[in-house]
């Protein structure tokens, strides 16, 4: 194998400082060192280090996608046939001939064996759940047996309202093995969020939580699974899974040992590469949100890579990401056995007693790869918080950061309170595509406050308003080449018109995300975050579209438009709530708090506004549209001239009051 590209290895760039460099001996002790040499003996394929192999991942197509299946042997002894055979976006099709399941490979766990831990599941609902790679295989077979029993078959669909717990994994796994369709929300979720999803996927079998526990609150949600269940007719039956004491149970629902009962044996439906996999839905910003329909062969094959040659998680590794199972995270998360890595799940308040609490789970559970959210890590750095003096963190090799971009700060602060020898990625994706178009290799340098590059097979570019790609300049994110992993469809959406106009009306045959990002010229890059308007606090991504439906659900209200500023200090930032109250109300303390109230429990205690102010008008486009970033450009000191097109809005003397809010603000 050619020697590893040591282009910036130890000197700071033109505007970043090198935090951390790939060690001499990196392509000897690392998966994608492994990968690169496999590719010279079985492809004749010689890269001299990152930035070729990236090159050829997305040049070559075929070539780069089918080494990763015959890398990772994903089908033993059957033939994975061609790889692309339609090379076209929308409508690209990958690995037409082959079939496969994504729960045989996950449950292989390779390099794992029998008594090795495979999920260590920690709950501030209940007491520690560990399985072991025979336990996981038995449990999944149960739970497989038990959805028969109720008649799920291939096709099925099958709703979560569970927490981050290995129950959870062995539902979605056994689910899988059916051929059957999983779809999750967090169950600090409200009726309003949850029914606005499955609603359009029509479940048959509801698996709900009776109740949970954030910190020391316990937090009964028998009412709504209630509600739920009564707002789901496709629901044939109802499984509890009680986590809480002294809750009322649910009327006619199996308890999960009912459910788990009896023994089956573990067999898998062999399915197409596009068979459904799961549902995962969008934040909701411009209506309900989109039923994101994901396969069982590009969430394997993306995931194996991503875990294997970015992660560098293998045998022997334990792999925790902070995540509620509504967010794409858990998702990822609960793949790593695929690649023989444990998993480590964490259901409860990553606050509670303190910030501590996650990095002493991390030494206790011998975790090697944490992940969590930007906000947490600045809020660790806000506090004053040590880490590597809190717990014995030697085992962690590397630390994932995701959900906003994370500042130079707090680069910094990893490298000087968690350890100098990480590796930290700062990950950036999407639940379209459930994993990273952007993040860490450990064949790359850490600079400071920026991304280090571009994923292996993600044809990823900035570009201008023309559709030009551009170096060193801020863009709109864009994918010019098929990923396997961008969804099969939308749920639902039988023309598939739903699904072009989400991401290829604007550049067509290009992906656009969504996000802004500059691509520096030695490939680093930064997101400077999303071009459209989601509220993302506290790790729980929900739409304003959603916000607004609950708010605006309200007789006093009128109208209502919501921003979120975010904190560049590490904080939660402020969410902001504007409303026009209806004819002849004020707003006063009593219909603050009744808005507090139904935000909090339809949509989550996150979403409760930080001050809810009374505005004469919302600003609208003339086809009706609410202006969320322009209200929220000039909260932060951009003049109204500047943030808006007041030829396209139907009452430009809206923005006045936010003006004037702006100006108060800043006295």
């Amino acid at each position: 194998m050619g020697g590893i590209d040591q282009d910036a290895t130890g000197e700071a760039g033109e505007t970043g400082t090198v935090l951390w460099s790939p060690p001499a001996d990196v392509a000897d002790r690392t998966r994608v060192g492994d990968y690169l040499r496999w590719l010279r003996e079985h492809r004749g394929r010689d890269f001299a280090g990152y930035a070729e192999l990236y090159d050829w991942s997305v040049t070559d197509l075929p070539g780069f996608w089918s080494s990763v299946w015959e890398y990772f042997d994903l089908t033993p002894g059957v033939p994975a046939g061609p790889a692309l055979a339609e090379d076209r976006m929308p409508g690209a099709r990958w690995f037409p001939e082959a079939r496969l399941n994504y729960a045989q490979r996950v449950l292989a766990m390779p390099g794992m064996a029998d008594d090795d831990l495979a999920v260590i599941g920690r709950s501030q609902s209940r007491g520690s759940v560990e399985l072991t790679v025979a336990q996981l295989r038995d449990q999944v077979a149960r739970a497989r047996a038990g959805l028969l029993r109720l008649g799920v078959g291939k096709g099925d669909r099958v709703a979560a309202y569970l927490p981050n717990v290995p129950e959870t994994v062995v539902l979605m796994l056994a689910a899988a093995s059916l051929g059957a369709v999983f779809s999750s929300c967090a169950p600090e979720f409200g009726t309003r969020s949850v029914c606005d999803r499955w609603q359009q996927i029509e479940p048959s079998v509801l698996v709900a939580v009776d109740g949970y526990r954030y910190g020391s609150k316990a937090i009964d949600r028998t009412a709504e699974v209630a509600a739920i269940r009564a707002a789901l007719p496709s629901v044939r039956h109802t499984v509890v899974l009680s986590c809480l004491d002294g809750v009322a149970p649910v009327p006619e629902a199996l308890s999960w040992q009912e459910f788990t009962a009896e023994a089956g044996p573990l067999e898998f439906e062999q399915v197409g590469f596009d068979h459904p996999l799961y549902v995962l839905y969008s934040s909701g910003t411009t209506g309900l949100p989109k039923p994101i329909v994901h396969g069982h062969g590009g969430i394997l094959l993306e995931h194996v890579k991503s875990h294997a040659l970015h992660a560098d998680l293998g045998p022997g590794d334990r792999f925790f990401w902070f995540s509620t199972t509504g967010w794409m995270m858990w998702n990822y998360l609960v793949s790593a056995p695929a690649v023989g890595a444990a998993i480590v799940l964490y259901d409860g308040n990553p606050g509670h007693p303190d910030l501590g609490a996650l990095w002493r789970l991390a030494a206790e559970t011998g975790v090697t790869f944490f992940g969590t959210s930007a906000p947490f890590l600045l809020s660790c750095r806000k506090a004053e918080l040590v880490p590597k003096e809190l717990a014995d963190l030697g085992r962690i090799r590397g630390v994932g950061s995701t959900g906003a971009p994370l500042p130079p700060e707090g680069f910094r602060w990893v490298y000087d309170k968690v350890g100098a020898d990480v590796l930290l990625s700062s990950f950036s994706g999407g639940t379209d595509v459930c994993t990273g178009f952007v993040g860490g290799s450990p064949l790359l340098p850490v600079y400071e406050g920026e991304i280090s590059g571009r994923c292996l097979g993600c044809a990823v570019e900035s570009f201008d308003a023309n559709g030009t790609p551009q170096r060193d300049r801020l863009g709109e994110l864009v994918i010019t080449r098929p990923m396997p992993s961008m969804p099969v469809g939308f749920w639902g959406d039988t023309d598939g018109s739903r699904y072009r106009d989400a991401y290829f009306s604007v550049f067509p045959g290009v992906w656009r995300h969504g996000d802004w990002i500059t691509i520096t010229s030695r490939g680093t890059c930064l997101i400077t975050g999303r071009s459209d308007a989601t509220l993302n606090r506290g790790g729980v991504r929900l739409g304003t579209a959603e916000f607004y439906s609950v708010v605006e659900g309200l007789p006093q209200v009128a109208d209502s438009v919501v921003v979120h500023l975010e904190d560049d200090e590490g904080g939660a930032g402020e969410l902001l709530l504007f409303v026009v109250p209806a004819e002849g109300v004020e707003l006063d303390d009593e219909l603050r708090r009744t808005i507090n109230t139904a935000l909090r429990s339809n949509l989550s205690p996150r979403h409760v506004p930080d001050a809810i102010y009374q505005v004469p008008a919302v600003p609208h486009t003339l086809s009706a549209k609410k202006l969320e970033v322009p209200v929220k450009r000039i909260l932060t000191g951009t003049p109204a001239d500047s943030a808006a097109a007041k030829g396209a809005l139907a009452n430009p003397e809206s923005l006045s009051a936010f003006e004037q809010l702006a100006r108060e603000r800043q006295s």
